[in-house]
């Protein structure tokens, strides 16, 4: 999960990593910064859910770290709400073409 305009600048670090498969949305998430109010046009209106971009890519493990790397010197801004990286494991022959 990572911040939208840190998105492109992630894909492209991947771009130095071999990728089996990557899946890009559109998300929203909240963390520290929950149950925070703004205000539009006089109005107050709860921001709980801020805009974020989720990357799934699919890695083998040997080129795991590259990946986190690659992904961490992109993403990382050093502000609330930088963002996860999640690590499943998944057998290569679950993923079908």
């Amino acid at each position: 999960m990572v911040k939208p305009f840190r998105a492109q600048e992630v894909l492209s670090a991947l771009g130095s990593v071999e990728v089996v498969a990557a899946t890009v949305r559109e998300a929203m998430g909240y963390g520290r910064q929950k149950n925070r109010l703004n205000q539009y046009l006089g109005s107050e209106y709860n921001a709980s859910f801020l805009p974020k971009v989720e990357i799934t890519v699919f890695v083998e493990e040997e080129n795991l770290e590259d990946a986190i790397r690659a992904i961490e010197g992109q993403a990382r801004t050093g502000r609330i709400g930088d963002g996860k990286i999640l690590v499943l494991r998944c057998p290569f022959g679950a993923i079908g073409w």
